[in-house]
């Protein structure tokens, strides 16, 4: 089995929204063994959707469709899907009564208007996927050995129905393809490096074995994937790989540099701490969104003036007044500064001009400094970007992850 997703919605179309319900998706039927051959997105029209439907059940078994579910006269999925199945929409009682109830605890005892009674019509026949955690019930409908599922695009109530009614009927398909994922996160090479450093190993796969590069800001994921009830050793190559990128191996598992930081340095029972200018929290927020960080994380200062970094962190006024904010010497300081604050093993410090102001011809927009400090020493670095504000802040927050894994790494051997 293989499956299509398709987002229906003007608002990601035209960048108001971000997709971010193919990507959770898409994960979760890989979990299942169920490849996802395309994600399409498109606009709130009836040719459109039919179109899309009648190409993506001639690609894909599964057909998984979200958004446009919606009672207003904008949301045409229901009409445009009616018309598709040739089969007329009926109202739920259930779903109505669900709906009624929502709408008297949080409308005043007003009439519930026509409108909202929408949301409990259903195509005829279909298997309704009751909604605990919202009004528009999702739709499961067979036809011609093809599963067509419709869901609201609201992410929560998306993620409910997927993964209360729709993974658990789809856990129990024989999904005939056996498919399996090896992961490495890895640090410190550019993709070409990397890619020339493997390649003997790339070579000698078979063919039922792939291996995909995925480059990111100061990482590269590498993925194997089997394919089929092979008797190829997928293991055996990630071993090879893993024993031949050595140090530049951040994680085996498919996870973010902030994920396996937090969990080596909890594993460790080591502290780091967090002094940021121009990454305004982005570094701190990054770590505390993992689960897990309160075992690692001590904490973060975000010292945008002077007078913070003077007084919460200790950076002397000579300092500031010598080489300014923005220098080596600061970002050493800060760094220091608040691993003392915190009583920590590790602690990071940015200071830089993101832009798209405030540059000078001895520091233009872009110039960022970081500094790691340690439990034996404080390295600083620094960094000419360019005049991207976002980017550049994006730009620091990697670096300086990779530059705390590499001091991390370089300790621990010693």
């Amino acid at each position: 089995m293989n499956a299509e997703i398709i987002t229906i919605g003007d608002e990601i179309l035209i960048g108001q929204i971000v997709d971010s319900n193919s990507a959770w998706i898409g994960n979760q039927l890989n979990l299942l063994n169920i490849p996802v051959v395309q994600i399409t997105s498109i606009s709130d029209l009836a040719e459109k959707i039919t179109e899309t439907l009648v190409q993506a059940a001639s690609r894909a078994e599964l057909v998984i469709v979200t958004g446009g579910l919606g009672p207003t006269k904008d949301d045409v999925t229901k009409e445009t899907i009616s018309a598709f199945f040739g089969k007329p929409l009926v109202r739920n009682q259930s779903v109505l009564t669900h709906v009624e109830g929502i709408f008297a605890r949080v409308a005043s005892g007003r009439e519930m208007p026509e409108v909202n009674m929408r949301q409990a019509d259903v195509i005829e026949g279909c298997e309704v996927l009751f909604n605990d955690v919202g009004t528009a019930p999702g739709m499961w409908i067979e036809r011609e050995g093809k599963i067509f599922v419709f869901m609201p695009g609201v992410p929560f109530e998306m993620k409910y129905l997927m993964t209360n009614r729709i993974l658990p009927k789809l856990g129990q398909l024989d999904t005939h393809l056996l498919i399996k994922h090896r992961h490495l996160i890895t640090i410190g090479l550019g993709e070409s490096f990397l890619a020339a450093k493997i390649e003997d190993i790339e070579n000698s796969l078979p063919p039922t074995i792939k291996l995909a590069y995925l480059p990111k800001l100061g990482l590269v994921r590498l993925r194997l994937t089997q394919y089929g009830n092979s008797d190829d050793k997928i293991d055996v190559f990630h071993e090879k790989l893993i024993e031949r990128l050595d140090n530049h191996v951040v994680s085996t598992k498919d996870v973010t540099i902030e994920e396996a930081i937090v969990e080596h340095f909890a594993e460790d029972n080591i502290k780091l701490a967090t002094a940021e200018s121009c990454t305004g929290g982005r570094i701190s927020s990054a770590i505390t969104a993992v689960s897990g960080a309160s075992a690692m994380f001590d904490c973060g200062i975000v010292a945008y003036q002077n007078t913070i970094k003077q007084q919460i962190l200790g950076v002397k006024e000579e300092t500031l007044k010598k080489f300014g904010a923005v220098s080596e010497q600061t970002v050493i300081e800060m760094a220091e500064g608040v691993k003392k604050l915190a009583n920590a093993d590790y602690s990071i410090a940015t200071s830089g001009i993101a832009g798209p102001g405030g540059g000078t011809p001895e520091k233009p927009i872009g110039t960022v400094w970081v500094a790691i400090s340690g439990r034996v020493e404080t390295q600083t670095r620094l960094f000419q970007f360019h005049n991207d504000r976002l980017i550049n802040i994006e730009r620091t927050v990697a670096n300086a992850f990779a530059m705390l894994w590499n001091m991390y790494i370089k300790e621990r051997g010693n």
